[in-house]
Protein backbone atom coordinates (compact mmCIF):
# COMPACT_ATOMS: atom_id res chain seq x y z
CA UNK A 1 0.00 0.00 0.00
CA UNK A 2 1.69 3.49 -0.80
CA UNK A 3 0.83 6.70 1.74
CA UNK A 4 -2.42 7.26 2.85
CA UNK A 5 -2.75 10.80 1.39
CA UNK A 6 -1.49 9.75 -2.04
CA UNK A 7 -3.69 6.96 -2.01
CA UNK A 8 -6.58 8.95 -1.01
CA UNK A 9 -6.25 11.25 -3.34
CA UNK A 10 -6.25 9.08 -6.24
CA UNK A 11 -9.09 6.88 -4.94
CA UNK A 12 -12.53 6.62 -6.07
CA UNK A 13 -13.59 6.07 -2.13
CA UNK A 14 -12.03 9.21 -1.32
CA UNK A 15 -15.00 11.39 0.81
CA UNK A 16 -17.06 8.28 0.43
CA UNK A 17 -19.05 6.86 3.04
CA UNK A 18 -18.79 2.88 3.98
CA UNK A 19 -20.14 0.81 6.41
CA UNK A 20 -18.09 -2.55 7.57
CA UNK A 21 -19.75 -5.18 9.78
CA UNK A 22 -17.92 -7.28 11.58
CA UNK A 23 -15.39 -4.69 12.11
CA UNK A 24 -14.57 -5.39 15.99
CA UNK A 25 -11.50 -7.44 14.73
CA UNK A 26 -9.25 -9.44 11.69
CA UNK A 27 -10.81 -8.71 8.27
CA UNK A 28 -13.46 -6.33 9.15
CA UNK A 29 -11.00 -4.08 10.75
CA UNK A 30 -7.83 -4.35 8.06
CA UNK A 31 -10.87 -3.67 5.36
CA UNK A 32 -11.71 -0.35 7.55
CA UNK A 33 -8.23 0.20 7.64
CA UNK A 34 -7.91 -0.18 3.99
CA UNK A 35 -11.12 2.17 3.35
CA UNK A 36 -10.22 4.84 5.44
CA UNK A 37 -6.52 4.90 3.94
CA UNK A 38 -8.47 6.03 0.31
CA UNK A 39 -10.38 8.60 2.02
CA UNK A 40 -13.29 7.26 2.83
CA UNK A 41 -15.49 7.59 6.18
CA UNK A 42 -16.46 4.28 7.81
CA UNK A 43 -18.74 3.12 10.37
CA UNK A 44 -18.10 -0.07 12.09
CA UNK A 45 -20.58 -2.37 13.08
CA UNK A 46 -20.06 -5.38 15.73
CA UNK A 47 -20.83 -6.97 18.88
CA UNK A 48 -17.50 -5.75 20.53
CA UNK A 49 -18.12 -2.40 21.51
CA UNK A 50 -14.49 -2.03 22.98
CA UNK A 51 -12.61 -3.63 19.57
CA UNK A 52 -14.60 -1.27 17.58
CA UNK A 53 -13.57 1.74 19.41
CA UNK A 54 -10.14 0.73 18.88
CA UNK A 55 -10.42 0.25 15.77
CA UNK A 56 -12.05 3.39 15.32
CA UNK A 57 -9.04 5.21 17.61
CA UNK A 58 -6.66 3.32 15.45
CA UNK A 59 -7.95 5.52 11.99
CA UNK A 60 -7.25 9.12 10.54
CA UNK A 61 -9.11 11.39 13.11
CA UNK A 62 -12.79 12.23 12.32
CA UNK A 63 -12.94 8.91 9.73
CA UNK A 64 -14.74 6.53 11.72
CA UNK A 65 -17.65 5.85 14.27
CA UNK A 66 -18.50 2.75 15.35
CA UNK A 67 -21.54 1.34 16.76
CA UNK A 68 -22.59 -1.87 18.90
CA UNK A 69 -25.39 -4.34 17.03
CA UNK A 70 -25.74 -8.13 16.16
CA UNK A 71 -26.47 -8.18 12.18
CA UNK A 72 -28.93 -10.66 13.05
CA UNK A 73 -31.36 -7.95 14.81
CA UNK A 74 -33.01 -6.62 12.06
CA UNK A 75 -34.52 -4.06 14.19
CA UNK A 76 -30.96 -3.06 15.89
CA UNK A 77 -29.45 -3.06 12.24
CA UNK A 78 -32.63 -0.78 10.47
CA UNK A 79 -31.95 1.83 13.90
CA UNK A 80 -27.92 1.60 12.81
CA UNK A 81 -28.63 2.52 9.16
CA UNK A 82 -30.65 5.78 10.55
CA UNK A 83 -27.76 6.24 12.94
CA UNK A 84 -24.80 6.04 10.43
CA UNK A 85 -27.22 8.59 7.55
CA UNK A 86 -27.52 10.97 10.75
CA UNK A 87 -23.51 10.73 11.49
CA UNK A 88 -21.76 10.98 8.80
CA UNK A 89 -24.07 10.37 5.76
CA UNK A 90 -25.71 8.42 3.06
CA UNK A 91 -23.66 5.44 2.80
CA UNK A 92 -22.49 4.15 -0.81
CA UNK A 93 -20.07 1.02 0.51
CA UNK A 94 -21.36 -1.60 2.20
CA UNK A 95 -19.40 -4.62 2.73
CA UNK A 96 -21.31 -7.44 4.52
CA UNK A 97 -18.45 -8.97 6.26
CA UNK A 98 -19.91 -10.20 9.64
CA UNK A 99 -19.13 -14.28 10.36
CA UNK A 100 -18.82 -16.87 12.44
CA UNK A 101 -17.39 -20.23 11.88
CA UNK A 102 -17.12 -23.80 13.71
CA UNK A 103 -15.53 -27.21 12.91
CA UNK A 104 -16.23 -30.15 13.02
CA UNK A 105 -17.94 -33.72 12.28
CA UNK A 106 -21.57 -32.55 11.75
CA UNK A 107 -23.08 -34.96 13.91
CA UNK A 108 -21.43 -33.72 16.69
CA UNK A 109 -21.56 -30.19 16.15
CA UNK A 110 -24.40 -28.47 18.54
CA UNK A 111 -27.48 -27.39 16.45
CA UNK A 112 -27.74 -24.26 18.23
CA UNK A 113 -24.08 -23.46 17.54
CA UNK A 114 -24.55 -25.03 13.72
CA UNK A 115 -28.14 -22.30 13.47
CA UNK A 116 -26.27 -19.81 14.69
CA UNK A 117 -23.83 -19.85 12.30
CA UNK A 118 -26.21 -19.90 9.44
CA UNK A 119 -27.97 -17.08 11.28
CA UNK A 120 -24.92 -15.23 11.47
CA UNK A 121 -23.88 -15.45 7.88
CA UNK A 122 -26.25 -15.98 5.79
CA UNK A 123 -29.34 -14.14 7.24
CA UNK A 124 -27.05 -11.11 8.95
CA UNK A 125 -25.59 -10.78 5.10
CA UNK A 126 -29.53 -10.69 4.20
CA UNK A 127 -30.21 -8.42 6.97
CA UNK A 128 -27.37 -6.47 6.19
CA UNK A 129 -28.23 -5.48 2.63
CA UNK A 130 -32.04 -5.13 3.65
CA UNK A 131 -30.97 -1.95 6.07
CA UNK A 132 -28.63 -0.52 4.18
CA UNK A 133 -30.30 -1.27 0.73
CA UNK A 134 -32.45 2.14 0.81
CA UNK A 135 -29.17 4.51 0.93
CA UNK A 136 -27.12 2.13 -1.82
CA UNK A 137 -29.95 2.93 -4.35
CA UNK A 138 -29.95 6.40 -3.16
CA UNK A 139 -26.18 6.82 -3.73
CA UNK A 140 -26.22 4.22 -6.97
CA UNK A 141 -23.89 2.09 -4.80
CA UNK A 142 -21.93 -0.79 -4.89
CA UNK A 143 -22.38 -3.68 -1.95
CA UNK A 144 -19.75 -6.67 -0.94
CA UNK A 145 -20.68 -9.79 0.21
CA UNK A 146 -17.95 -11.42 2.25
CA UNK A 147 -18.37 -15.21 0.69
CA UNK A 148 -15.27 -17.81 0.91
CA UNK A 149 -13.32 -20.53 -0.62
CA UNK A 150 -16.19 -22.79 1.12
CA UNK A 151 -18.82 -21.22 -1.75
CA UNK A 152 -16.56 -22.65 -4.04
CA UNK A 153 -15.99 -26.17 -3.03
CA UNK A 154 -16.81 -28.80 0.11
CA UNK A 155 -14.33 -28.60 3.16
CA UNK A 156 -15.40 -31.62 5.24
CA UNK A 157 -15.97 -30.86 9.11
CA UNK A 158 -17.60 -27.59 7.73
CA UNK A 159 -21.13 -27.80 7.02
CA UNK A 160 -22.49 -25.06 8.59
CA UNK A 161 -19.73 -22.75 7.20
CA UNK A 162 -19.76 -23.81 3.62
CA UNK A 163 -23.53 -24.07 3.69
CA UNK A 164 -23.87 -20.40 5.09
CA UNK A 165 -21.14 -19.29 2.34
CA UNK A 166 -23.07 -20.92 -0.31
CA UNK A 167 -25.80 -19.38 0.69
CA UNK A 168 -24.74 -15.85 0.73
CA UNK A 169 -23.50 -15.95 -2.92
CA UNK A 170 -26.44 -17.39 -4.13
CA UNK A 171 -28.37 -14.56 -2.15
CA UNK A 172 -25.97 -11.70 -3.90
CA UNK A 173 -26.54 -13.10 -7.32
CA UNK A 174 -29.83 -12.80 -6.73
CA UNK A 175 -29.75 -9.16 -5.04
CA UNK A 176 -27.27 -8.24 -8.45
CA UNK A 177 -29.80 -9.14 -10.48
CA UNK A 178 -33.04 -7.29 -8.77
CA UNK A 179 -30.48 -4.13 -8.13
CA UNK A 180 -28.30 -3.85 -10.74
CA UNK A 181 -31.09 -2.01 -13.10
CA UNK A 182 -31.17 0.42 -10.67
CA UNK A 183 -27.11 1.51 -10.46
CA UNK A 184 -26.33 -0.79 -7.43
CA UNK A 185 -23.22 -3.09 -8.03
CA UNK A 186 -23.20 -6.19 -6.03
CA UNK A 187 -19.85 -8.39 -5.61
CA UNK A 188 -18.93 -11.70 -4.00
CA UNK A 189 -15.43 -11.56 -2.08
CA UNK A 190 -13.71 -15.06 -2.13
CA UNK A 191 -11.39 -15.66 0.04
CA UNK A 192 -8.90 -18.53 1.61
CA UNK A 193 -7.11 -18.81 4.97
CA UNK A 194 -6.38 -15.19 5.98
CA UNK A 195 -4.73 -14.99 9.74
CA UNK A 196 -7.54 -14.01 11.66
CA UNK A 197 -8.94 -14.69 15.18
CA UNK A 198 -10.72 -17.69 13.34
CA UNK A 199 -7.77 -19.48 12.05
CA UNK A 200 -5.27 -17.93 14.41
CA UNK A 201 -6.44 -21.78 16.89
CA UNK A 202 -5.93 -24.09 14.16
CA UNK A 203 -3.15 -25.58 15.80
CA UNK A 204 -5.04 -25.80 19.06
CA UNK A 205 -8.24 -27.90 17.41
CA UNK A 206 -8.01 -31.21 15.71
CA UNK A 207 -10.53 -30.46 13.21
CA UNK A 208 -9.15 -27.52 12.22
CA UNK A 209 -5.39 -29.49 12.06
CA UNK A 210 -7.85 -32.26 9.94
CA UNK A 211 -8.92 -29.90 7.45
CA UNK A 212 -5.42 -28.04 6.87
CA UNK A 213 -3.90 -31.09 6.23
CA UNK A 214 -6.62 -32.61 3.47
CA UNK A 215 -6.11 -28.96 1.58
CA UNK A 216 -3.02 -28.68 -0.98
CA UNK A 217 -0.69 -25.79 -1.26
CA UNK A 218 -1.61 -22.97 -1.60
CA UNK A 219 -5.02 -23.49 -0.12
CA UNK A 220 -3.77 -24.94 3.24
CA UNK A 221 -1.04 -21.36 3.50
CA UNK A 222 -2.19 -18.72 6.12
CA UNK A 223 -2.45 -15.45 4.53
CA UNK A 224 -1.60 -11.97 5.89
CA UNK A 225 -4.74 -10.20 6.55
CA UNK A 226 -3.99 -6.91 4.83
CA UNK A 227 -3.19 -7.53 2.02
CA UNK A 228 -6.38 -9.24 1.69
CA UNK A 229 -8.06 -6.43 2.94
CA UNK A 230 -5.94 -4.31 -0.02
CA UNK A 231 -7.61 -6.69 -2.95
CA UNK A 232 -10.42 -6.28 -1.39
CA UNK A 233 -10.96 -2.97 -1.26
CA UNK A 234 -9.26 -2.52 -4.82
CA UNK A 235 -12.05 -4.78 -5.78
CA UNK A 236 -14.30 -2.42 -4.23
CA UNK A 237 -13.12 0.48 -6.36
CA UNK A 238 -13.37 -1.32 -9.25
CA UNK A 239 -17.32 -2.54 -8.22
CA UNK A 240 -16.21 -5.77 -9.12
CA UNK A 241 -19.14 -8.72 -9.77
CA UNK A 242 -16.23 -11.12 -8.14
CA UNK A 243 -13.25 -9.68 -5.73
CA UNK A 244 -10.78 -13.01 -4.83
CA UNK A 245 -9.14 -12.56 -2.14
CA UNK A 246 -6.15 -14.55 -3.38
CA UNK A 247 -5.19 -14.72 -6.96
CA UNK A 248 -5.28 -18.27 -7.58
CA UNK A 249 -8.84 -18.26 -6.29
CA UNK A 250 -10.05 -17.58 -9.76
CA UNK A 251 -8.77 -20.50 -11.00
CA UNK A 252 -10.33 -22.64 -8.44
CA UNK A 253 -13.97 -20.46 -9.50
CA UNK A 254 -12.87 -21.85 -13.04
CA UNK A 255 -13.03 -25.59 -11.73
CA UNK A 256 -15.37 -25.31 -9.39
CA UNK A 257 -18.04 -28.23 -11.08
CA UNK A 258 -15.32 -30.84 -10.37
CA UNK A 259 -14.75 -29.61 -6.92
CA UNK A 260 -17.21 -31.97 -5.30
CA UNK A 261 -16.38 -34.89 -6.81
CA UNK A 262 -12.74 -34.33 -6.10
CA UNK A 263 -13.25 -34.16 -2.16
CA UNK A 264 -15.60 -37.25 -2.46
CA UNK A 265 -12.89 -39.35 -4.13
CA UNK A 266 -10.08 -37.58 -1.56
CA UNK A 267 -12.82 -38.79 1.44
CA UNK A 268 -13.14 -41.98 -0.22
CA UNK A 269 -9.23 -42.81 -0.40
CA UNK A 270 -8.71 -41.61 3.18
CA UNK A 271 -8.57 -37.62 3.25
CA UNK A 272 -11.84 -38.41 5.50
CA UNK A 273 -11.67 -41.83 7.04
CA UNK A 274 -14.25 -43.40 9.93
CA UNK A 275 -12.24 -41.98 13.05
CA UNK A 276 -14.32 -38.60 11.90
CA UNK A 277 -16.62 -39.24 14.69
CA UNK A 278 -13.82 -38.83 16.77
CA UNK A 279 -13.04 -34.93 16.42
CA UNK A 280 -14.55 -32.95 18.95
CA UNK A 281 -16.34 -30.18 17.24
CA UNK A 282 -14.47 -26.82 18.36
CA UNK A 283 -17.54 -24.47 19.01
CA UNK A 284 -17.51 -20.72 17.46
CA UNK A 285 -13.75 -19.85 16.88
CA UNK A 286 -11.86 -16.78 17.68
CA UNK A 287 -12.71 -13.93 20.71
CA UNK A 288 -14.94 -12.91 17.38
CA UNK A 289 -17.33 -15.95 17.63
CA UNK A 290 -17.16 -16.20 20.81
CA UNK A 291 -18.86 -12.98 21.17
CA UNK A 292 -21.43 -14.36 18.99
CA UNK A 293 -22.21 -17.57 20.71
CA UNK A 294 -25.46 -15.60 22.14
CA UNK A 295 -28.02 -13.36 20.34
CA UNK A 296 -26.72 -9.49 21.06
CA UNK A 297 -31.00 -8.84 20.70
CA UNK A 298 -31.54 -5.49 20.94
CA UNK A 299 -28.08 -4.13 22.39
CA UNK A 300 -27.11 -1.53 20.68
CA UNK A 301 -25.01 1.48 21.24
CA UNK A 302 -22.17 3.40 19.84
CA UNK A 303 -20.41 6.82 19.31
Amino acid sequence: MTGTSAMAGASVLHGRIAVVTGAARGLGAAVARALAARGARVALLGLEEEELARVAASLPAGSAVYRQVDVTDDGGMAAAAEWVGHRLGTPSVVVANAGVAEAGPFQRCDPQLWRRIVEVNLIGGAITARAFLPALLDTRGYHLQIASSAALAPAPLLSAYCASKSGVEAFAHVLRAEVGPRGVGVGIAYLSWAETGMTEEADAHGALRRIKAGMPWPASRLYPVGPVADRLVSGIERRSTHVYGQAWLRAVAAVRPLLPGLVALQSRLGGADGRLEDIEATGLLGAGGRAATRPAGSRTSGQ
